[in-house]
């Protein structure tokens, strides 16, 4: 991927990456999930936030529908193991394999192999510098097709 491309501006052949953060479950602990959204959102990119306690079937579905470039998922409940691999079962049966799934919380470091194995791109965990993760975002998103007319 061409670099010039992307610019400093979160958007790829011009167009905003749009991100969808989401809380699945029951944690009801959302400061890091809105931390990361401002900071998509200062760095030029449109970002959905689905607010909390939000099922798999819910976060795909907006995903869908906001037409999202990636979904990122803070979990810090402890339940990664059951919710991700339903949200990526989700997204293979909507046919929505491009969209890119970044997972952030408290994930102990003995499962990030496996969840990367399921098609997580990425896993943030505490500490995780902002710039890193818009990088990792910016870097990964692919240009979307232009529209036809």
């Amino acid at each position: 991927m061409d670099a010039g491309l992307r610019g400093g501006t979160g958007q790829v052949n011009g167009v905003p990456i749009r991100v969808l953060v989401a809380k699945p479950g029951l944690d009801g602990h959302d400061r890091g999930a809105k931390v990361i959204a401002r900071a998509l959102r200062d760095a030029g990119m449109e970002v959905i936030y689905t607010g909390l306690r939000q099922t798999p079937e819910m976060i795909v579905n907006a995903a869908l529908q906001e037409d999202v470039d990636c979904i990122g998922l803070s979990i810090l409940s402890g339940a990664h193991n059951v919710i991700v691999p339903r949200v990526l079962d989700l997204l293979k049966e909507r046919g929505a394999v491009d969209i890119l799934v970044v997972l952030g919380g408290t994930i102990p470091s003995h499962d990030i192999a496996a969840l990367k194995a399921l098609g997580v791109a990425e896993v943030f965990g505490p500490g995780t510098t902002l710039d890193s993760t818009v990088a990792f975002i910016r870097s990964r998103v692919k240009p979307r097709s232009l529209p036809l007319s």
